[in-house]
């Protein structure tokens, strides 16, 4: 059953800091390993329902990152070190280069790739969906990767060719192994499943100079933004396409790994609301408290039945925003795009890399409180 929300709900994009003692345990392999992870889900989603949280999730405590986590559930997925992933570029020194330039540590950050034919060897997230969902009365959302993304970080040539000689053949097996997902997912009573697709933004900021930037060892994008977009929307329509029962939604950000803000992407939103607006999805998540997005107002050009998941409270900063000027800003909106359309998340997750988290815990749990104060502002008018 679908869990009525409030106004103005308040959700996560995703992770939180996973804890000290978690990470050494990853790093050991302990053999407790299960057991500090359902500790730790525990602990995210005391801490979320404590902040004034509408809409869980697990924190990705059982990840390492947003999609790397794939390579322990399907079959013919290995998972690479960005330093590993040097030695199948075309051009090792530049690619290197660009990885400092942009302060991607290339030890820390894991790449799943595929060698062989995919199929899912167990649930990518239902298992631990299940356990979310006996641990808490609230909603529940899901993070999944997108198929845009997995079309582009999976496969490289070298190590993927044998199985799918073209990035294309790749998207077929990719699309089945979501849409079982999502069907498992609905028929569990998760409330909200979300695609992330981060290179979305760089495909329109970045063009050409995608087949060789960073997010996500993106090294199997093609030259045409356009192309890349169509893409795109044909993918998450085809995913979402069988999907009843759960709301769907999308997020697009400009890059999560660093504090460096000048290292990240910036621009505006206007160039991707063509495709976001063809894309069938409920709510698109999108991050707002940066001007690296730009203005807001362009939103009022989507559909109306597009939903709005406005990032409110930036997850790399110290400072904490004001729920009184979240308030009025999400006032300004709603006189353009109309009432009950906008809930109000961060612009990214708080740990979307474990080994490199942009925010303690502390500073996760005051972020969702300004979110909860300014969603509480906003339904007392």
């Amino acid at each position: 059953m679908r869990r009525e929300l409030p106004s103005y709900p308040v959700g996560v994009v995703g992770s939180l800091p996973r804890p000290s003692w978690l990470l050494a345990a990853m790093k050991r392999r302990s053999p407790e390993l299960p057991e500090l992870r359902d500790r730790a889900v525990r602990e995210a989603i005391a801490l979320q329902e404590e902040a004034g949280v509408d809409v869980l999730s697990d924190g990705e405590q059982r990840r390492d990152n947003f999609y790397s986590f794939l390579s322990e559930a399907l079959d013919g997925v290995r998972l690479m070190s960005l330093a590993q992933l040097l030695d199948h570029v075309e051009d090792k020194a530049a690619f290197e280069g660009l990885l400092q330039a942009l302060d991607v540590p290339a030890f820390a950050i894991q790449n799943p790739v595929v060698v062989g034919p995919i199929a899912r060897r167990r649930p990518l997230a239902a298992d631990d969906a299940r356990f979310l969902l006996a641990h808490t009365q609230r909603a529940v959302k899901v993070c999944l990767p997108g198929p845009y993304l997995l079309s582009r970080s999976l496969w490289v040539k070298s190590l993927s060719g044998a199985a799918y000689p073209t990035r294309e053949g790749l998207c077929d097996d990719v699309v089945r192994v979501l849409s079982e997902e999502l069907a498992e997912l609905a028929g569990l009573g998760v409330h909200t499943v979300q695609l992330d697709e981060p290179v979305l933004s760089e495909v329109v900021f970045a063009g050409k100079s995608a087949t060789r930037t960073f997010m996500c060892a993106a090294l199997a994008a093609g030259a045409s933004p356009e192309a890349e977009l169509e893409l795109a929307v044909a993918l998450v329509n085809r995913v979402v396409a069988g999907a009843r029962g759960l709301r769907t939604a999308l997020h697009v950000c400009r890059g999560n790994w660093s504090r460096q803000e000048e290292v990240l992407l910036s621009g505006t939103y206007e160039a991707l609301l063509p495709s976001l607006a063809r894309m069938d999805v409920d709510e698109l998540v999108l991050e707002y408290a940066t001007p690296r997005a730009g203005p807001e107002a362009l939103l009022a050009r989507l559909p109306r039945s597009k939903a709005i998941g406005f990032g409110a409270v930036n997850p790399r900063t110290e400072e904490l925003e004001s729920p009184a000027a979240i308030a009025e800003r999400v006032r300004t909106l709603e006189r353009l795009l109309g009432p009950g359309r906008i809930s109000l998340n961060p612009d990214c997750g708080f740990g979307t890399f474990a080994e490199r988290p942009v925010a303690s815990t502390e500073l996760a749990a005051a972020k969702l409180r300004v979110l909860a104060s300014a969603a509480e502002l906003l339904r007392s008018r």
